[in-house]
This record gives C-alpha cells, sequence and structure tokens, in this order.
C-alpha cells in the first residue's frame, strides 16, 4: 500500500533530522581532523509508548511484531513504519501495548490481553504475564518520547461493547448507551485530566533532554452518524445512531481535548490526528479504521482500530511533526 508522503520523503534523509531528533555535534578543529577521523554519532533514542491505536493490534496492520509479549505491536503500526522510513538514523524503541492506560505506561506493569481473533474476538492465551511500566524503556539519554493513551483511562472499549449489545436490545431505537454512561464520563475525564500530566512529568524526568509528543485519536465516527448502518458489523454493528452521535460529541472530541490542553499546558507537542482524518471514519467509503469486524469471510475482527491506511496517516503526521521540530 502507498505510504501518505512524509517529510522524510521529500527532504531526503539526515538533512531532514532537526535537533528534535539529532543532537547536535561540535565541529573537529583543524588539528583534530588531521589526526583522526570524526566519529560516527550515536543514533538518538526514540521511544514510542501507548495503547492498542499505537500499537496496531489488529491483523488489518500486519503481523506480531518479535518479541511476542503479547501486547499486539504489528509490522504496520505507526512506530514500526516509521522505524523503516528512519532506518539507521534513530534507535526507536516501541514498547506500545494495547489495553494500556496512563498508569501503565508511567507507574504500573500490565498484563497484555493480545489481539482479537476468531472465533469471539478475543485471544484464548490472554492475560499473558505481566510486562513492566512502558517508562522502563526511556532512559536519560533518550532524545524523542511519543506518547498515544488515554482512550483505555475512560473505559472506552467496555463502552462500545456495551453500547452495541444495548443498541441490539433496544432493536437500533434512541440512545441507551448514552442513558447508561453519560453521567460517568464527566468524572473519568476530570481523572484523566489529573493523570495525563502526571505522566508527562514522570516522562520527563526520567528522561531531562527529551522531546515529548503525544499523540491523539483520529476521526472514528463521522460527524453524520447516520452514515453509519444499524447491524453492519464492519462498522459499528447494533450502535445506534444516537449513541454514535454522543460518543463522538462526548467522549472522543473530549478525550482529544483533555490531552492537548495537558500537552499545552506542559509546553509539550500534541500531534492532532483528528482533523486530517475527518471524512475516513469507521462509515466511510474511505475509511482508515475498520469497525468490529475487518471483513467477515474469512472472519477478522478490528473491534474498532486504525487498519493500515489509518497507521500509514499516523506515522505521516508523526514523522512531519518530529522531523519538522
Amino acid at each position: 500500500m502507498p505510504r501518505f508522503p512524509s517529510r522524510l520523503a521529500v527532504a531526503g534523509t539526515a538533512a531532514a533530522l532537526t535537533p528534535a531528533l539529532i543532537a547536535p555535534t561540535i565541529a573537529p578543529t583543524a588539528a583534530q581532523a588531521t589526526t583522526k577521523p570524526a566519529t560516527r554519532a550515536t543514533a538518538p533514542k526514540w521511544a514510542a509508548l501507548g495503547d492498542s491505536y499505537t500499537a496496531g493490534v489488529i491483523e488489518a496492520t500486519g503481523d506480531l511484531t518479535e518479541p511476542q509479549e503479547d501486547c499486539a505491536r504489528t509490522t504496520g503500526s505507526y512506530p514500526e513504519i516509521i522505524r523503516r522510513d528512519l532506518g539507521s538514523l534513530t534507535d526507536l524503541r516501541n514498547v506500545s501495548c494495547g489495553g494500556a492506560t496512563t498508569l501503565d505506561v508511567h507507574a504500573n506493569k500490565q498484563s497484555p490481553i493480545g489481539r482479537p481473533l476468531p472465533p469471539l474476538g478475543t485471544d484464548p492465551n490472554a492475560p499473558y504475564p505481566p510486562v513492566p511500566p512502558q517508562i522502563d524503556a526511556v532512559d536519560p539519554d533518550t532524545k524523542v518520547i511519543t506518547v498515544g493513551v488515554g482512550g483505555n483511562d475512560l473505559g472506552f472499549g467496555q463502552i462500545l461493547k456495551d453500547c452495541i449489545e444495548l443498541g441490539a436490545t433496544n432493536l437500533g431505537l434512541g440512545t441507551p448507551c448514552k442513558d447508561k454512561y453519560d453521567a460517568q464520563i464527566p468524572g473519568r475525564l476530570d481523572r484523566l485530566r489529573a493523570d495525563y500530566p502526571t505522566m508527562l512529568g514522570a516522562l520527563q524526568q526520567q528522561a531531562p533532554s527529551a522531546r515529548i509528543y503525544t499523540v491523539g485519536y483520529p476521526h472514528l465516527i463521522p460527524e453524520d452518524a447516520t452514515l453509519c448502518r444499524y447491524g453492519n458489523p464492519l462498522q459499528f454493528a447494533t450502535f445506534t445512531t444516537g449513541d454514535l452521535a454522543w460518543a463522538r460529541s462526548r467522549i472522543l472530541e473530549p478525550l482529544n481535548l483533555v490531552i492537548r490542553q495537558a500537552t499545552s499546558a506542559r509546553q509539550d507537542t500534541f500531534v492532532d490526528l483528528y482533523p486530517g482524518s475527518a471524512g475516513h471514519s469507521v462509515c466511510d467509503a474511505d475509511h482508515w479504521l475498520d469497525g468490529v469486524l475487518t471483513s467477515v469471510v474469512p472472519l477478522k475482527y478490528a473491534v474498532i482500530h486504525p487498519n493500515a491506511k489509518g497507521q500509514a496517516f499516523a506515522a505521516t503526521q508523526v514523522e512531519d511533526t518530529v522531523l519538522g521540530g
């Protein structure tokens, strides 16, 4: 699949790399130059952290990478695309993990849940042995940290599951999921407002000279929720139209806003995937995210995640932001 045009492709190799990625070097004096060649700089360290929207997870984003803990990192996830783009120009360590929360990034061990597989959309071997907090991949020499997390802090996966079940019970009518969850969402967002800056502060303390880039969430749900066909498993299955509109305006957009505001308050950089992915939601013809299923035959689960196009888009946005300084 063709990649989105990126700054790296346009500007070339090391010339495109700014101080965000390459630490400045001191030119040798004339005497030093005549005695021995300059030592090649060590590739700067880049830590890629996050949840399933970073890790890839679903079959539509490729095979699993090694080692298989099983955080379900895939070969087509945006950190792995960036790794291939930059090659030896950076030392990228991808420790993103499906199901991760902000606490799993900076404080907690996490028991990975694997990837969604037939017949039931769960990994039969899950849960897997705990993996360390993702911050363990960050050291004082790390120059770039990218982190995409926050949805699991709100319990978004469980909300999606419940919305599908409630929509089926109500035969597609009304807003049963809104009725169940709407009063709880402000409190969950408030907790994330407190937890997200704590995570960013811990990452900066671990790598004082690193630049931190937070990555938001793409346009899952179209502005016009009537584009989504009730009962279609390649979209949101039995989610009601009213609940889809509610989830977009009351969960997804506020989630991105919390991440943006927490990032801005610390003078870090927010990579906004939302506007650029408009028109490419789960329910659009050219969709960059897959619905409950990627395909019926063969049966492939997606449980509402970016597909290969969505990950390629994210890779370009992150690359362009980091390489653009």
